[in-house]
C-alpha cells in the first residue's frame, strides 16, 4: 500500500474516543492548579510556556513535562519491544534517587511526569516508590506503566497505590494464556491477571481510580478486542486503552518488524465504537490511543508538541526526544550535555526549527500526517 492510500485508508479512525487521565480530567485540574499555586515560580514558567505558543525554537522556559526512566530493563521479551534485542534484557544503568532528585529540583517547571521508559520500573522496588512519593510531594502529577508481573512480591500493589501515584497503565496485550504470553514473552498470564485484581481490589478499597488496562493492538490479538474488553471488567479496571499503532523505536528494522504485525488499516470503525459501547455496558471506559493524523505541518498548533514543552530523559541521563524513540543509543540529543544544558542548547534549538520549518527530521516521520516528510532525502536527515 503507498503512503496516500494508506492514510486514506485510515481517516475512517478520525474522532475516536482519546484517553482521559484515569481519575477524570476534573481531578488532573485541580492538581495542575495545586502545582503551580505551591511554587510562584512553576507558575510564571507554566505560563511563559503558555506564551509561546510553539512558535520559536528558542525557548524561556523549562520544560512543563518529563517522561523520566527510572530503569532500561525488563523481566519481559515482548515481541514488539526493543528490549528483546538486548543483551539480558538491559541497555544502561538504573537511574539513582539522587539524580532523579536532582532532576526534579532543577526542573522547577515541571506538573506532570511519566516515571517510566523502556523497562519494568517495578524491578527497581523501593527506590520507585521513593520517586513517586517526591514528585507527589510537589504536587506533580505521576503517570507509570508496568506489565503487572511484581506487584504481589512484598506487597508491591499496596506500596504502589499507598504512593498516591495519579495513573498506572498496565499493559494486557492478549485475553488468554497463548495469546498474551507469545506476545509478552517470559510472561505468566495467570499471575499478571492475579495481580491486576489484588491492586484493583485494593484502589476499590481506597475508593480511588488509578488504573487503566493498556492493549497494543497487533496481529496477534486483533481477534481478541472484545474478550478483552471483558477482561477489563472482570479483573477491575475501570478504564481500557487500544493503543492501534506500533512505535518503530527511531530504528528502521523496527519500522520493518513492527509493520509486520502492524493492523491499523485493516480495522473498522464500526466495530472498536462498538467496543466503547460493550465496555459502557461492563462498567468500563474504552479509549483508542493513536498518533496517526494527529501532528501535521500546517500550523504551529498542529505539530508535536514534544520539542516545545517536554522530553525523555533515559536512566542513564541521556536526552531523547519522545517516548516513540525512548531508545538513546537509536537517537540522542546533546551528546555528553545534562538535560538543563540540553534543553537550552544550539541541537536542541535546531531540532525545534526543523519542525517548525516543516522540514521533519527523519526519525520523527511517522508521526506526522504529511507526505512531505517523506519527500525529504535521508542523507539530509537526523
Amino acid at each position: 500500500m503507498v503512503v496516500s492510500d494508506t492514510w486514506q485508508a485510515r481517516r475512517q479512525l478520525r474522532d475516536l474516543p482519546e484517553p482521559e487521565p484515569a481519575a477524570g480530567k476534573e481531578a488532573y485540574r485541580r492538581e495542575l492548579e495545586l502545582a503551580l499555586s505551591c511554587s510562584e515560580r512553576r507558575r510564571e514558567n507554566y505560563e511563559r510556556y503558555m506564551r509561546s505558543c510553539r512558535r520559536s525554537p528558542e525557548v524561556d522556559y523549562l520544560p512543563i513535562k518529563l517522561d523520566i526512566e527510572n530503569v532500561s530493563r525488563c523481566n519481559f521479551r515482548c515481541t514488539m519491544c526493543v528490549v528483546s534485542d538486548w543483551p539480558k534484557g538491559k541497555r544502561g544503568a538504573d537511574m539513582t534517587l539522587d539524580d532523579f532528585k536532582r532532576l526534579i529540583d532543577e526542573q522547577y517547571g515541571l506538573v506532570e511526569i511519566k516515571l517510566q521508559g523502556i523497562g519494568e520500573p517495578l524491578m527497581q522496588g523501593e527506590v520507585f516508590f521513593e520517586m513517586i512519593r517526591y514528585a507527589r510531594a510537589q504536587h506533580i502529577w505521576v503517570r507509570t506503566t508496568t506489565n503487572a508481573s511484581l506487584l504481589h512480591l512484598k506487597n508491591n500493589y499496596r506500596q504502589l497505590a499507598e504512593t498516591d501515584v495519579n495513573e498506572i497503565q498496565i499493559s494486557i496485550d492478549g485475553a488468554d494464556k497463548v495469546t498474551f504470553e507469545t506476545i509478552r514473552r517470559n510472561s505468566r498470564f495467570e499471575q499478571v491477571i492475579e495481580n491486576c485484581k489484588l491492586i484493583n481490589g485494593y484502589c476499590r478499597e481506597r475508593n480511588v481510580v488509578r488504573t487503566k488496562m493498556w492493549t497494543v493492538v497487533q496481529r496477534g490479538n486483533a481477534h481478541q478486542l472484545e474478550d478483552l474488553v471483558r477482561l477489563a471488567a472482570e479483573t477491575g479496571f475501570n478504564n481500557q486503552v487500544f493503543s492501534l499503532e506500533l512505535t518503530n523505536w527511531g530504528m528502521d528494522h523496527w519500522t520493518e518488524r513492527n509493520a509486520a504485525v502492524d493492523v491499523e488499516d485493516e480495522l473498522n470503525r464500526t466495530r472498536l465504537m462498538a467496543l466503547v459501547d460493550l465496555g459502557a455496558a461492563l462498567g468500563v471506559k474504552v479509549w483508542f490511543w493513536n498518533i496517526t493524523e494527529k501532528y501535521s505541518t500546517v500550523s504551529p498548533q498542529k505539530i508535536c508538541p514534544w520539542p516545545f514543552e517536554r522530553a525523555y530523559i533515559s536512566s542513564d541521563l541521556r536526552t531523547v526526544p519522545c517516548c516513540t524513540i525512548g531508545n538513546p543509543d537509536a537517537y540522542e540529543l546533546a551528546v555528553g550535555q545534562s538535560f538543563s544544558q540540553a534543553w537550552t542548547s544550539a541541537e536542541y534549538k535546531d531540532f525545534r526549527q526543523a519542525h517548525l520549518r516543516g522540514e521533519i527530521p527523519k526519525v520523527c516521520r511517522g508521526c506526522y500526517y504529511s507526505e512531505k516528510a517523506w519527500e525529504h532525502d535521508d542523507k539530509d536527515s537526523p
